[in-house]
């Protein structure tokens, strides 16, 4: 694996910078304070702003964009960014919705190769995901993650929003992580009651011992009022090791 400086901005807004490239994921750039709507009468409030603005970001080569429609992966200061990126790659109705000549839509499995003059090719195949218990999709909509591999090195598996589910086990099965950026917050509404629209801490440890990565990089598990599992209690669970708890804002090499 190329030596990996990740960003961690908040949210599930994260920069890598990875052989000769600067990797976006899910660009969330309003201040706090706000009240977002999520569809079917759930909202959530952001009460937490980015560590770094877009400006002080930076140009980026990739936004890898889990899904387009929920402000808390994409609000309107991350949407701005979109036009001046390199190449975005989101899911295949997202990149229809977003209409942009430089966004690329995948199913899950599906992928695309990113060549640039004096680096390595990046292979880009999306995960699957479900953002909620079974026979949600028609409610929650398409979202994927997204695993980033070069020609003879460990791949970078960015899980995306989705619940622990037979889908997102296999993903394991079938490619090699090296680093995973793991996405948490046991998202809950109170018009849904105790269900869940992504992972716990204890799923994640499932599927850390699953994967068996080298890095594990926890991220969205804070900034918004619909995550109802505190960070104290994510860390109790999966600790430290192989698991870094970035300050946001700082870069980090693992």
């Amino acid at each position: 694996m190329p030596t990996v400086r990740i960003t961690h901005v908040g949210g599930p807004t994260v920069l890598f910078e990875v052989a000769g490239r600067r990797i976006l994921t899910d660009p969330t750039f309003d201040p706090p304070g706000r009240r977002y709507n999520f569809g079917l009468g759930t909202a959530s409030r952001k009460v937490a702003g980015p560590a770094l603005s877009a400006d002080a970001v930076g140009p980026v080569d990739v936004v890898l964009l889990s899904h387009d429609h929920h402000a808390d992966n994409l609000d309107d200061a991350g949407r701005a960014v979109l036009p001046s990126a390199g190449t975005v790659v989101t899911t295949t109705s997202g990149a229809r919705r977003l209409g942009l000549p430089n966004a690329r839509g995948l199913a899950p499995w599906e992928s695309t190769v990113l060549s640039s003059l004096g680096v390595p090719d990046l292979t880009i195949t999306a995960t699957p995901c479900r953002h909620g218990p079974p026979l949600s999709h028609p409610i929650v909509g398409d979202v994927v993650g997204f695993a980033l591999s070069w020609e003879g090195a460990g791949t970078l598996w960015m899980t995306g929003d989705t619940v622990l589910y037979d889908a997102v086990r296999e993903v394991p099965k079938r490619i090699d992580v090296d680093t995973m950026l793991l996405h948490l917050g046991s998202v809950q509404f109170g018009l849904t009651g105790p269900v869940r629209y992504s992972m716990n801490a204890r799923e994640g440890a499932e599927l850390i011992e699953l994967a068996g990565p080298r890095v594990v990089v926890p991220v969205h598990y804070e900034g918004w009022s619909h995550f109802h599992e505190p960070e104290s209690e994510a860390r109790s669970v999966l600790g430290g090791g192989q698991v870094h708890w970035l300050e946001r804002g700082v870069s980090t090499e693992v």
